[in-house]
């Protein structure tokens, strides 16, 4: 269930920026470098993480100046809780990755187990070589089992917001980053 206007209204309005839009897109072109310098002749296929990774993926791809393919995946262990929970896939990685190089595309670095089981996912369908791009990497102090190899800015261990990433179903389309008042 989403949440009502006035109660998506009234989270934004109590929210902590973190991130203004200006330094959440210098941190996209930083990131948007860093692939272009490691895949420029890669030709990879990208895997965009649906639903969090639709914004950071749309702004992303113009981007990159190199050629690529690309498809998505959607897998979720949030939906619209707080806290992650059983890993739920709508939509797996397709035989399409098979000897190529994958770059997937995420919002969020939280606990790393959804891209850890998307690593483990495309790897077992013989993929060549795995990159991973998240836009934000939560700094909560606790061991991942996966570290992104490109990440545009940290975040504090706190519920964050906008960008891609929603609360209560709402405000993926903000333009920069909020996090809840403890």
């Amino acid at each position: 269930m989403t949440v009502s206007i006035q109660r998506a209204r009234d989270i934004l309005q109590q929210a902590e920026l973190l991130y203004p839009a200006e330094q959440v897109q210098a941190s996209l072109h930083e990131v948007a470098r860093q692939i272009n310098a490691a895949l420029a002749d890669k030709h990879p296929l990208v895997l965009s993480v649906m639903g969090g990774a639709v914004v950071f993926t749309g702004q992303l791809l113009p981007l990159l100046d190199f050629p690529l393919d690309f498809d998505y995946v959607h897998v979720s262990r949030y939906g619209d809780a707080r806290h992650g929970g059983a890993m739920h896939w709508k939509v797996s990685p397709r035989e399409n990755v098979r000897g190529r190089v994958v770059l997937v595309l995420d919002d969020i670095l939280d606990e790393g187990h959804t891209l850890q089981a998307l690593r483990q996912r495309v790897m077992e369908l013989g993929a060549g070589k795995f990159y991973s791009a998240v836009f934000a990497d939560k700094r909560h102090g606790r061991k991942k089992p996966i570290h992104a190899d490109f990440v545009g800015v940290e975040l504090p261990d706190r519920f964050v917001f906008g960008y891609g990433m929603d609360i209560e179903g709402a405000w993926r389309n903000l333009p920069a980053i909020y996090a809840v008042k403890a």
